[in-house]
C-alpha cells in the first residue's frame, strides 16, 4: 500500500522500470536542467564528485517541486569519478572509445544520487557509491564494442551498460547493482518505508 503520490523528475526508462518493479506507483515528469552548465560550473569552484552528483540530483528535484505538484518529487543523478575528475557522457563513438581507453585497466567509482523534495523543500538525500575494476582491454576490443553497441551506450556514464554486453568488461564490483543502474534503490524504499508512503 502506498500513502502519498511519488513523481520521478527524470526520463530514464531504467530509473522507472526499477521503481515499477519494485511495486511503487508514480508519475514521471523530466526536469529539463542543464546539466552541462551546471556540472561545469560546481567543478570550477571545486565540488567533489559526490558533491556535483547531490548538487544534480537536487536540482532535478527542485525544479518539478517548483511547479507546485504534489507529492514527493524524486531528482536523480549519477556520474563516474575516475581518479578524482568526472567524466560525462559520450558525445560520439570516438569519444566512448578515448573514455573506454582511460577506463580499461584501472578503477573507477559510480555515484548515483537520490535527493526527494516535499512541499518545495529537501527531505531526504542518499548518494550511493560502486566501485568498479575494468579488465585490460585491447583497442579493437573497444571499437568493435563501441561501434556494435553505440545506440544502447551513448546515454550511458562510463559508455558501458553493466547489464548487457558490457559486464564483461569486469573482474570486480563492489557495492550495491542499483547503484550501478542510477538509482539508490534499497535506501529509497527504507526512507518510504519509515516515513509511512509505503506500507505492508
Amino acid at each position: 500500500m502506498q500513502n502519498d503520490p511519488l513523481i520521478l523528475a527524470s526520463k530514464s526508462e531504467i530509473r522507472a522500470t526499477l521503481l515499477q518493479n519494485a511495486g511503487l506507483e508514480f508519475e514521471t515528469i523530466a526536469a529539463r536542467v542543464d546539466e552541462e552548465m551546471i556540472k561545469t560550473s560546481l567543478i570550477a569552484e571545486g565540488a567533489s564528485p559526490r558533491d556535483v552528483a547531490d548538487a544534480l540530483a537536487e536540482m532535478k528535484a527542485k525544479k518539478i517541486a517548483q511547479k507546485g505538484v504534489a507529492g514527493l518529487v524524486i531528482g536523480c543523478d549519477q556520474v563516474l569519478d575516475f581518479k578524482g575528475s568526472i567524466l560525462s557522457k559520450p558525445t560520439s563513438p570516438e569519444h566512448a572509445v578515448e573514455q573506454l581507453s582511460h577506463l580499461q585497466g584501472n578503477r573507477h567509482s559510480l555515484l548515483s544520487a537520490a535527493v526527494i523534495y516535499e512541499n518545495g523543500k529537501p527531505v531526504w538525500r542518499h548518494v550511493g557509491q560502486v566501485r568498479l575494476l575494468m579488465r585490460p582491454l585491447s583497442q579493437n576490443h573497444i571499437e568493435t564494442y563501441v561501434e556494435k553497441n553505440w545506440e544502447s551506450i551513448q546515454h550511458a556514464v562510463g559508455c558501458y551498460k553493466l547489464e548487457e554486453e558490457g559486464v564483461r568488461f569486469f573482474s570486480r564490483i563492489d557495492g550495491d547493482y542499483f547503484n550501478v543502474l542510477g538509482l539508490p534503490l534499497l535506501e529509497l524504499i527504507s526512507y518510504l518505508t519509515l516515513r509511512g508512503t509505503l506500507t505492508t
